[in-house]
C-alpha cells in the first residue's frame, strides 16, 4: 500500500503565490513519477506537471511559466510552487503517484485564488 498526502492549500489573492506539498509513504514504495492534478468545480481531473525519478518536468501549457514542480529526494516529497496565481487557477489539487500497475491518489487540497 502507498499512502499519498498532499498541503499547503489555501485562499491567495490573484498575482500572488501558494506551495503545495505531496509525499508518498509505503513499506516498499519507490519513486518512479508524480503528477500533479486539479479539478475545478463542474470540470474534469486534468494533468499539470509532472516530475520524474530522473528529474525530468513536465507541465500543461497553462502553468508553464508560473508552477514549478520539484522533489525532495530524501522523503519522496513532491513541491509545487505556484507563483502568479489567476481566478482560473481555483481548483482542487491532487496528487498521483504510480506504483506497481496501480496508481495511488491523494484527498486533495483546495486552492483558491480570489480577491
Amino acid at each position: 500500500q502507498v499512502q499519498v498526502v498532499e498541503s499547503g492549500g489555501g485562499l491567495a489573492q490573484p498575482g500572488e503565490s501558494l506551495r503545495l506539498s505531496c509525499t508518498a509513504s509505503g513499506r516498499t514504495f519507490s519513486f518512479n513519477v508524480m503528477g500533479w492534478y486539479r479539478q475545478a468545480p463542474g470540470k474534469e481531473r486534468e494533468f499539470i506537471a509532472g516530475i520524474y525519478s530522473n528529474g525530468e518536468t513536465k507541465y500543461d501549457d497553462s502553468v508553464k511559466g508560473r508552477f514549478t514542480i520539484s522533489r525532495d529526494r530524501s522523503m519522496n516529497t513532491v513541491h509545487l510552487q505556484m507563483n502568479s496565481l489567476k481566478p482560473d487557477d481555483t481548483a482542487v489539487y491532487f496528487c498521483k503517484t504510480p506504483f506497481r500497475g496501480r496508481d495511488y491518489w491523494g484527498m486533495g487540497t483546495q486552492v483558491t485564488v480570489s480577491s
